[in-house]
């Protein structure tokens, strides 16, 4: 069994050695273990410095193309170099290396095809009282979005089953770890979570410049990826306000105008008309949506065979290239 240990990086040169150094050399249960990095877009030393450390495999990438781009640049190479497993971390060496073998454990079992790292968020000195009581309420509207029990779903320590990845899908350009989950949760992807560790701090974290960017963006991943999955639910929810307000007036209209009373309430008429109508659009936009999401998990399907026996010839022909050369790829 082949675990690939893959490292998104940004201008990393000062902690990435750091990060390297943490990482397992050896795990029970696991045949061979490798390391890649994603430069993206890194206008330091990074790449110089990981080819110094010894990494297998290096990703570039020619411009910044932000977390997302890159983590899924990294997942593809992952997947073409062979890897039974992968795991995500951090290039600031926030997540402990040692509990790379505790986030691997559930696969190698076979219980689980993607398992997140819960961070002990509450006993994080780093964090202040605003991102703690955030990364609480967002993990709880992720967990009622998805239908998992994941308690600390931004974090980025995770790893997959090689049949979890060939099926990962990011659409956000932000972030992809909000996504992954309410997408393994709608698509019954088996996803679980193990309590891991944190170092000290770095330096500051560059995902987002202000909480209040972090919660917008945050919010909207939630919203977009919850839309994606469960179109139905969503637009009858939405669709109920409208609708039941305007059946109250349009019942308000009616008292009045069987209790003796037919003039000078035409407006509320016109209004929960108006209300009601509104409310059956979005009923009607919501069935169409839900057509397009039956349709894109066929697609989804398709993409997951294409993608498949593409990885699997490009595993094939690195491996004999490795094999022949014993060079690292890039």
């Amino acid at each position: 069994m082949k675990l690939i240990i893959q490292i998104p990086c940004y201008n990393e040169e000062e902690t990435l050695t750091i990060a390297l150094n943490h990482l397992p050399k050896k795990i029970e249960g696991i045949d061979e273990i490798e390391y890649l990095i994603i430069n993206d877009g890194s206008r330091d030393n990074t790449v110089k410095v990981a080819k110094e450390w010894g990494i297998n495999h290096v990703v570039n990438l020619k411009q910044n193309m932000g977390l997302a781009k890159g983590f899924m640049a990294g997942i593809n190479e992952c997947l073409c170099q062979g890897a039974d497993i992968i795991v995500n971390t951090d290039a600031d060496d926030q997540y402990r290396g040692e509990d790379v073998e505790a986030i691997v454990r559930p696969i190698i079992e076979g219980k689980a095809d993607i398992v997140i790292g819960a961070r002990p968020i509450d006993e994080t000195e780093h964090f202040s009282p605003l991102k703690k009581m955030l990364q609480h309420f967002g993990s709880w509207v992720v967990r009622k979005a998805s239908g998992t029990d994941i308690p600390d779903a931004p974090s980025g320590f995770r790893a997959y089953s090689r049949e979890a990845a060939l099926r990962l899908n990011v659409i956000n350009n932000y972030t992809y770890t909000l996504e992954q989950i309410v997408q393994a949760g709608r698509n019954k992807i088996a996803i679980t979570w193990v309590p891991i560790r944190t170092n000290d701090e770095l330096r500051p974290s560059r995902l987002f410049n202000s909480m209040f960017g972090y919660i917008k963006k945050s919010i909207l991943t939630i919203v977009r990826a919850y839309i994606m999955y469960k179109p139905l639910a969503f637009f009858t929810g939405v669709g109920l306000i409208p609708l039941i307000v305007g059946i109250g007036i349009g019942v308000r209209f009616l008292i009045f105008y069987f209790g003796g009373q037919p003039g000078g309430h035409i407006q509320s008429l016109i209004l929960g008309s108006l209300l009601i109508t509104l409310g059956a659009i979005i009923w009607v936009v919501g069935l169409l949506a839900d057509t397009t999401a039956a349709n894109r998990k066929i697609m989804e399907d398709i993409q997951y065979h294409v993608r498949k026996m593409d990885c699997d010839k490009c595993a094939e022909e690195n491996r004999k290239k490795a094999l022949e050369s014993g060079k690292p790829t890039e």
